[in-house]
């Protein structure tokens, strides 16, 4: 064993954070957890993954689960392909494996959405197996400590990584390790102003040596994230709204959604073009929203509201999006297999992104 790993170990069995999936004795807590950790911050996670648990105990409920339960479920999340695979993986498992996750690394390997990392990670975990794990929190770690010049988000800086992990893997304790190097980059070799003097290896790091500890990572430069204008449309009749299932594939895949577009120029002229070419449908704007989306206020309690209802803006990790939203008449429609009319009282039960939820929250509460 490494002073590398002898000491993270050390440190780790003494100030390991108390997580609600390392109380869970079963690989599916581990494989849950490891998903809905890529890309987010363990704060985030917990409330979900408690949720998640409860929902969904075991990898068979989670495969009997609907798609737009687990959606449901994941809603707030973000990246929700992560679901999708995890959903879908289920279904393999119980279908192949008697609902057992495969120990096989090969076999684990091919179940969507299982990359190499998540694959170390389950495999050390949960199954005690010596596989190195590599996320963004050990290659921060490992950065730092070998003080790295080399992009670590290229393929030559993801090598050497890969290289690091494995040689200082000890063997028979790697589950513990590759969470000791979690728990270090998150609570300590934290992004901005690491907490070095703290460090349990700041004897051994060669970037805290070098002063350069502030430098590292070093990552590739960032392309610029390109901005896009959409127009939505609120479409209400006798107390129903008309949404949109995304398609199964891709951005939000299988969550529901106004009726949108992308626009140039002025958002409410561009909306109904954008609405026919997408939907086929036809719209106009209207002047107030029909009484019906006031749920049950009197007469006296409705205000009139203008056409434009709002704005809503987000980002995602490749672009980002300003959403005008109007209240629109339905001149006609189509019979399309993905436009559903849903009760206003009933929109908490179709999964959406934030800026469909926002738009939802928006009309609920006028």
């Amino acid at each position: 064993m490494s002073r590398l790993s002898s000491k993270l170990l050390a440190w780790y069995h003494a100030h390991k954070r108390t997580l609600p999936w390392r109380g869970y004795p079963s690989a599916y807590a581990v494989w849950v957890s490891e998903i809905m950790l890529q890309q987010t911050r363990v704060e985030a996670v917990i409330p979900y993954f408690e949720k998640w648990m409860r929902l969904f105990p075991t990898v068979q409920a989670l495969a009997n689960a609907s798609e737009q339960d687990v959606l449901n479920a994941w809603e707030g999340l973000g990246y929700y392909s992560r679901a999708r695979n995890l959903h879908k993986a289920a279904k393999i498992v119980a279908d192949q494996y008697n609902a057992e996750i495969p120990r096989d690394l090969d076999e684990l390997r091919k179940l969507p959405g299982i990359g190499r990392y998540t694959l170390g990670a389950i495999a050390s975990i949960a199954f005690g197996m010596d596989v190195a794990a590599l996320d963004g929190n050990i290659k921060r770690v490992y950065a730092r400590i070998f003080d790295l010049d080399v992009p670590v988000d290229s393929p030559a800086g993801e090598k050497i990584l890969w290289d690091l992990a494995e040689q200082h893997l000890p063997k028979g304790h790697a589950g513990d390790y590759n969470q000791a190097l979690m728990d270090l980059g998150a609570t300590i070799c934290i992004p901005k102003n690491p907490r070095c003097l703290i460090c349990p290896v700041m004897k051994l790091c060669k970037a805290r040596q070098n002063g350069t500890q502030n430098q590292r990572p070093v990552k590739m430069p960032k392309k610029a994230v390109p901005h896009y204008v959409h127009a939505a449309a609120v479409i209400v009749q006798r107390g129903r709204v008309l949404l949109a299932q995304r398609p199964s594939e891709g951005l939000l895949g299988g969550m529901w959604e106004f009726p949108n577009g992308r626009v140039d120029g002025d958002p409410a002229k561009g909306l109904p073009k954008a609405l026919k070419a997408g939907y086929r449908l036809e719209v106009r704007m209207k002047r107030s929203l029909h009484a019906s989306t006031a749920g049950q206020k009197s007469a006296a309690q409705r205000a009139p509201l203008s056409a434009k209802l709002g704005i809503v803006e987000h980002g995602y990790s490749h672009f980002s999006v300003t959403v005008h939203v109007f209240a629109c008449e339905l001149i006609s429609m189509t019979r399309e297999t993905n436009l559903k009319w849903v009760s206003l009282n009933n929109l908490d039960a179709y999964p959406m992104g934030r800026i469909d939820r926002q738009i939802a929250k928006m009309i609920i509460n006028k």
